[in-house]
């Protein structure tokens, strides 16, 4: 009968690598404090030696690093970029990532503490309002945190991941201007969110430089919402001077948009050019395809991964705030306007 090889062991990749049981540990659990070289040359080992670690005896935790990523709102195309990127990343590292969706009534005073009793190295917290007491609980349960497209930013230093939101904004009215159009719409999501106030300035920036007035009612505060895409379309174009353009702050609501558009009648892009911000998957298939802002969901996701795991590590961080770069992607929903200026 032939006899099985021995399972590979610390010690054998140790030997193998130069280096102690301590640094192979370290290697496998993501710790930051190991050279790159080292870092690249036992985990090329590991998975020569396909080390596998060994299971839990009975009663004994279960040793992953896992990251929560929690949501205040459903699930959504937008979400799921964030996800893929942060499961990616912890993939790469060897950290587990769980998902959760919160609303704000459930992050009680035992919140922070059932997140560290379970395990959770970081919290990663998406278009959130956290308040200042939350924000409390967590740094007395040490709990390192990272939101990504805050909603608020209370007074605390909060470590947050973003895009360049006023850059997307300008960039989106600018592309419409060079159409030719004047009449232009911005309906965005909560009025007091930082990234919709960056959007929103940077179209009311374009629309100054231009001369191009913003008339009455042509801007909307809602959710980011499919629905409110639906109701704050309808209602722009029901003003006495409808717009020829809109542009929109995220994909989700820009369908709502232009499904409100269409039950008017008007015709995508002939009557009405709309402009979406995210670049999640509904843009490419929505009909038409839509012209938008490209924020970097999957890269955001990645980078909040790395950083909160930095601060877990005791690690001092650059800035406690990063923005990535937005890019316009034109499709087909946006044209020269036409006899919809005289619409």
């Amino acid at each position: 009968m032939p006899v099985s090889p021995r399972r590979a062991t610390l010690a054998t990749v140790a030997a193998s690598a130069g280096v102690s049981v301590a640094t192979v540990s370290k290697v496998l659990n993501g710790r930051s404090d190991v050279a790159p070289a080292t870092r690249s040359l036992v985990q090329s080992l590991l998975r020569q030696h396909e080390y596998v670690a060994p299971s839990p005896r009975r009663g004994e935790a279960v040793g992953l690093d896992t990251v929560e990523v929690q949501f205040d709102s459903d699930i959504n195309a937008y979400s799921t970029e964030i996800i893929q990127g942060v499961v990616t990343a912890g993939g790469e590292v060897g950290v587990g990532v769980v998902v959760s969706v919160m609303k704000d009534g459930d992050r009680t005073a035992r919140w922070a503490r059932d997140l560290l009793s379970a395990g959770r190295r970081a919290l990663i917290a998406v278009t959130s309002e956290l308040s200042a007491g939350q924000l409390a609980a967590l740094s007395r349960a040490h709990l390192p945190l990272v939101v990504i497209d805050p909603l608020n930013l209370p007074r605390a230093r909060v470590t947050s991941v973003g895009s360049t939101n006023f850059a997307g904004g300008l960039a989106a009215t600018q592309h419409l201007l060079s159409l030719g159009h004047r009449r232009i719409a911005y309906v965005g999501g909560p009025a007091t969110a930082a990234c919709n106030q960056a959007r929103l300035h940077g179209y009311r920036a374009a629309m100054e430089t231009e001369g191009a007035a913003v008339l009455p009612g042509y801007t909307r505060s809602g959710r980011f919402r499919y629905q409110d895409g639906l109701e704050h379309g309808a209602a722009v174009l029901a003003l006495p001077e409808p717009p020829t353009a809109i542009f929109v702050g995220c994909d989700e609501t820009a369908l709502g948009v232009m499904e409100a558009a269409r039950a008017r009648g008007l015709r995508i892009p002939e009557d009405l050019s709309i402009v979406g911000f995210d670049d999640t998957q509904i843009a490419r298939m929505a009909s038409p395809p839509l012209t938008t802002v490209r924020q970097p969901l999957r890269e955001m996701g990645g980078v909040a991964l790395r950083t909160a795991l930095r601060l877990a590590a005791g690690e001092k961080i650059d800035s406690h705030h990063v923005e990535l770069a937005t890019e316009l992607v034109v499709r087909g929903s946006t044209a020269d306007v036409t006899c919809a200026e005289h619409a």
